[in-house]
């Protein structure tokens, strides 16, 4: 008898497993999305012209401290920069929203919440905020107010500095170049002990540089240190305000304008011959910060003058030398503008409006730059030509053509004169606009470093199921209880039949 009782222990032990495995998942539970792998960040970049919006991802267990960032998404809001706002109230913050209402449709809203936000103001709003400190304030509050808005962690609305901009640029140059970190063979990021390269950045209002160096820094103010991936780089970086793409052509127009004295006609040196164009002194010239210095006594900022582009290289080099000043350093050696320097070393990339004018120079002269003298002999060429022969050769809008002779003899002057460039070391500069899939900029820079501060996070045990294996296992309970009520069901009908035999 006791033999019969112990033969229904498994399939009571079945049945057990059965009941309290389908109670197990039919009872009411909350859901748990399942967090996406990847963190993000978003960056607003606030230029002088424009403003980008970056979306960027690393993964949520982070290297060393600092997240393996990729570039996710970007967009570019429609308009000026959000310093062309002052004194329209609201306008600036409504020139973003196009670009966050497509933020909360890339970045997965299960990591809303955790995304920081920031906007990071450059050249632009410096010069603002040197004119109208007040206005600057007030635009930066009402950007702050509408970023709050979104369901993301919002983190600031600032001003960088010329010195970060310049850094973070660096930043970007080098992990996208994976001097800093790559994804070895054996599935690990591994440092690959590569030299830094130089970043060279070229803007609307400001232009930078930055570069590692083991030379003393006689100025503090052009030192900054970064840790990342488990390493401090001790770079040299500086910014030049004002001496950005637009800016410069503004101080280039006012400085034609004082020289030649306020009269219906201007002669522009470096404006392609065949060239003719009107613009009114303040709005286009003198209602800047940069150009105060070259403003006349008495004028009428909405006088129109009539500017007129005689092709001339040597007298356009000429007035472009003149907006630089290579006198007066009182360190061992200076860039321009009495501004410390050491010697530039090793590779550099250049970007921004640096790449722009790279190739209009490459393209209308067919010159390929690979020394100071290539480099002249091509600019010559171009500030040469006619409006029509450089519209024949080149597909591009008159207000980017009727620059290309100014810009390209001021990124001659900038780079040779300014930086010390040489023989040996322009053939080294590289101009990009993307590199790795992401735009060169110091977007990127400023979110790999600011993901710094971004806690790691590690994944707990998964305690729902997704549907699949949930109704997977549910199928096999079942099939589990369905065994044990047949086999306890064999039991009993073997257990009648005997006693009825009995």
């Amino acid at each position: 008898m006791a033999l019969r009782d112990y033969s229904i222990i498994p399939a009571l032990v079945l049945l057990v497993m059965g009941i309290v495995g389908i109670l197990l998942l039919v009872l009411p539970a909350n859901e748990v999305e399942k967090p996406p792998e990847n963190m993000f960040g978003i960056v607003l970049d606030a230029g002088s012209s424009h403003t980008s919006m970056y979306i960027y991802k690393w993964p949520a267990d982070k290297q060393n401290d600092t997240g393996i960032v990729t570039q996710h998404s970007e967009c570019h809001a429609k308009g000026g920069g959000i310093s062309s706002y002052a004194g329209i109230r609201g306008g600036a913050a409504e020139s973003l929203e196009d670009c966050l209402n497509q933020a909360v449709k890339d970045v997965p809203k299960p990591r809303h919440h955790q995304t920081p936000l920031y906007l990071g103001a450059t050249a632009g709003m410096r010069l603002l905020n040197e004119v109208n400190a007040t206005e600057s304030k007030q635009v930066l509050k009402e950007v702050e107010k509408k970023m709050r808005s979104y369901p993301f962690k919002f983190k600031e609305a600032a001003i960088l500095s010329g010195q970060e901009e310049g850094a973070y640029g660096w930043v970007t140059v080098n992990y996208l170049l994976e001097n800093f970190a790559k994804y070895g063979f054996v599935g690990r990021w591994l440092n690959p002990g590569r030299q830094t390269i130089g970043a060279l950045d070229l803007g609307g209002a400001s232009t930078q540089i930055a570069f590692e160096t083991s030379e003393e820094v006689e100025d503090e103010d052009n030192v900054m240190e970064l840790k990342l991936y488990g390493q401090t780089y001790r770079l040299y970086t500086q910014s030049f305000l004002c001496y950005g793409q637009d800016q410069f052509l503004r101080k280039l127009l006012a400085l034609l304008i004082k020289t030649e004295g306020v009269k219906p006609q201007v002669s522009h040196p470096c404006y392609p011959q065949e060239f003719t164009t009107s613009v009114k002194l303040g709005p286009d010239v003198f209602d800047s910060p940069c150009t105060q210095s070259y403003k006349p006594a008495n004028f009428d900022p909405q006088r129109s003058v009539r500017v007129v582009g005689t092709g001339d290289y040597r007298s356009c080099l000429d007035n472009v030398q003149k907006l630089f000043s290579f006198e007066n350093c009182s360190y061992s050696k200076c860039s321009f503008n009495g501004v410390f320097q050491p010697n530039v070393r090793g590779s550099f990339m250049a970007f921004s409006a640096f790449f722009f004018t790279h190739s209009y120079i490459s393209s209308l002269s067919n010159i390929s730059i690979t020394s100071p003298s290539r480099l002249k002999e091509a600019i010559q060429l171009i500030c040469n030509m006619t409006f029509s022969e450089m519209t024949a050769n080149f597909k591009q809008k008159e207000k980017y053509m009727k620059n290309v002779c100014a810009v390209s003899n001021f990124v001659q002057v900038l780079l040779l004169q300014g930086y010390g460039f040489d023989n040996h070391s322009l053939p080294s500069i590289s101009f990009e606009k993307k590199a790795g899939g992401a735009s060169v900029g110091w977007a990127l820079g400023f979110m790999l470093s600011l993901s710094s501060m971004v806690p790691a996070e590690r994944l707990g045990l998964m305690k729902a199921l997704p549907p699949g294996p949930w109704a997977g296992i549910l199928f096999l309970f079942i099939t589990l209880l369905l065994i044990a009520l047949g086999y306890l069901l064999m039991i009993y009908r073997s257990r009648k039949t005997k006693e009825g035999m009995v």
